[in-house]
């Protein structure tokens, strides 16, 4: 097969893989209608940040010199902040090939440009003039598939890598997701940016009850949170939303903003770099920048050192832990993978996961609503094995600056 068939075959493969992991119901149903609506909106570019802190994911893994850890990538930036914190191995399994190859660049990144600065001006400045042309000079550093996955033409017509001609994070699915909150808010007289004016917590919950919060009670906003396809680019397939609004759709308003109070109200902006992302779309200012852990400068040094020490794959995570050596695997991270899954893939993926497990190994993950949804689905002979970590969970959630999901999880192996 030709390097140009090749990248066709594995963008093909997105949707298939997507469609495998969340498609439960006829297309002819209701359910089902929304099922492929998610699969065809997640089929491109969803994420270009992660939203779970990778910080808390840290501590709860307790990572060590040597750890492999096998996680879902999604944009990358956790996977890349775990080098930050020890000298570990990662492989990084996703489902969507814009994923996958926006994690190659930023390694690519990290490998050819010599300093903190060119990885920066990519990934954290809010503008820079020489951008593309820095993306653009490491297309000679990638493998042939992603490099022609970048300078093929996306929907727009433009080469993929004139992203980088603007700012990365207002693309993708979310980016533009959240670009529409902020028209709507403007709409309702409302700028979003205001709250990076306030000097500590007291003025952002000030700020936020007097300007956010009425939001969630006008009639337009409500009308779209009981839309469930209006909540895809938020990343919130079907099952998530009724595990979020408890079959109660009429509820989703209150939930929303309940979340988004704890994003912008619950940690000192000086350090929420979720909270710039989400109300000034950007990273801060000079001098008042919060970043992801591996933009941080203090930690180049060391994520650079353990770029060639991560493996990204284009596959399913029970695929990836199914070819993996018995007692191999020292870390696993699902982030919110599961919510999606009916029982028998969770219980298909648990029984991958006990058999790489390595002694001591540990699984973190995430849920829409705030209970393990584990017990009673996968069967117990898998989850046995297992030691949950409830009052640890219940303590890394509440540190948890992207504030938007209920739970945080943590299993120990006995």
């Amino acid at each position: 097969m030709d390097i140009v068939s090749e990248t066709r075959a594995r963008e093909a493969s997105t949707p298939s893989l997507l469609n495998a992991a969340v498609h439960r119901h006829r297309a002819a149903s209701s359910a089902g209608l929304n099922e492929r609506l998610f699969t065809l909106a997640f089929s491109g570019l969803v994420y270009p940040q992660i939203w779970e802190d990778p910080e808390v994911d840290a501590d709860a893994m307790e990572l060590q010199e040597g750890h492999h850890v096998v996680a879902i990538a999604s944009g990358g930036c956790n996977v890349l902040s775990y080098l930050a914190a020890a000298p570990v191995r990662v492989t990084a399994v996703d489902l969507n090939m814009n994923h996958v190859a926006l994690l190659r660049l930023k390694l690519a990144a990290l490998r050819a440009l010599p300093d903190w600065e060119g990885l920066h001006a990519l990934f954290g400045a809010r503008r820079h003039p020489g951008r593309l042309a820095l993306a653009r000079g490491l297309l000679d550093h990638l493998d042939a598939t992603t490099r022609d996955f970048w300078l093929a033409r996306g929907a727009g017509g433009r080469r993929r890598i004139s992203l980088f001609a603007g700012d990365i994070y207002r693309h993708g699915l979310l980016g533009r997701s959240i670009g529409l909150g902020h028209l709507l808010a403007r709409l309702h007289g409302v700028d979003m940016a205001g709250l990076m004016r306030a000097r500590d917590l007291a003025e952002q919950r000030a700020w936020f009850d007097a300007h956010v919060a009425p939001l969630f009670d006008r009639p337009i906003v409500r009308w779209l949170t009981q839309r469930r396809f209006a909540l895809f680019g938020l990343g919130i397939p079907p099952e998530q939303y009724r595990a979020l609004c408890g079959g109660d759709d009429g509820a989703m308003a209150t939930v929303l903003r309940q979340r988004l109070r704890r994003l912008a109200c619950d940690f000192p902006l000086s350090r929420n770099y979720f909270a710039w992302q989400a109300f000034a779309r950007r990273y801060g200012e000079p001098g008042r920048e919060a970043l992801p852990p591996y933009l941080e400068p203090a930690n180049h040094a060391r994520v650079r050192a353990g770029a060639d020490r991560v493996d990204v794959r284009h596959a399913s995570m029970t695929d990836v832990l199914a070819a993996m050596p018995a007692g191999s695997v020292d870390r696993f991270v699902f982030l919110d993978a599961q919510d999606w899954m009916s029982d028998a893939q969770l219980a298909a993926l648990w029984q991958q996961v006990g058999r790489a497990a390595a002694p001591g190994a540990r699984v973190i993950y995430r849920t829409a609503g705030t209970t393990c949804i584990l017990p009673g689905r996968v069967p117990a002979t898998l989850l046995g094995a297992w030691r949950y970590e409830e009052e640890r969970s219940r303590e890394l959630g509440a540190r948890d600056r992207s504030a938007v999901y209920g739970g945080f999880h943590l299993h120990v192996l006995r």
